[in-house]
C-alpha cells in the first residue's frame, strides 16, 4: 500500500525528511485498525520525493504544496470515517514535520483505490478476499 510524499526541497526539517514516512505508515496501520497486524504491517511501504520549489504549483501558480498520495486495494479506509481519520492524522503529521510557516491548506491528502484484483506484491496478485485472510490468519490474539 504505497505511500506517496511530494513535497519542495526545505519545505520538511531534517528530522521530517527522515521521519514523515513512518509516521504515516503508522498512522495508515492505526486508522485501518491493523495494528500489530503481522500480515499488514509490510504491505506498507513508499517513497519520499523532493522537487525544486518552484516545481510544485496550485491553481496555475508556484505554491508550497506537501503532497501525501496514498494507494490502497479498494477494501482500504473503505468509509469516509476511516478516510478521514487517515486526512486528519496525515495533516497533523505534516504540520508536525514541516518547516515553521508551513500552512495546513498547503497540505493536500489524495486516497486512491485499486479495483480488486489490481493490487499486488512480489508478482502476486492480491484480491480483498486475499488480503482480508492473510489479515484476519495474522491479527493479533
Amino acid at each position: 500500500m504505497p505511500i506517496t510524499v511530494t513535497a519542495p526541497h526545505g519545505a520538511l526539517t531534517p528530522a521530517g525528511e527522515r521521519d514523515i514516512l513512518p509516521q504515516l505508515t503508522a498512522a495508515l496501520i492505526d486508522a485501518s485498525g491493523q495494528s500489530g497486524n503481522r500480515f499488514f504491517t509490510p504491505l506498507v511501504g513508499g517513497t519520499v520525493q523532493f522537487l525544486p520549489p518552484g516545481q510544485i504549483y496550485a491553481g496555475g501558480v508556484s505554491r508550497p504544496l506537501i503532497l501525501v498520495e496514498l494507494k490502497l486495494p479498494d477494501i482500504g479506509l473503505a468509509d469516509p470515517p476511516a478516510r478521514a481519520a487517515f486526512i486528519a492524522a496525515a495533516t497533523g503529521i505534516v504540520r508536525a514535520l514541516a518547516r515553521p510557516g508551513h500552512r495546513d491548506e498547503d497540505t493536500w491528502i489524495n486516497i486512491l483505490h485499486a479495483r480488486d484484483g489490481a493490487w499486488g506484491v512480489g508478482g502476486r496478485m492480491l484480491t480483498n478476499d486475499d488480503l482480508v485472510a492473510g489479515i484476519m490468519a495474522a491479527a493479533p490474539a
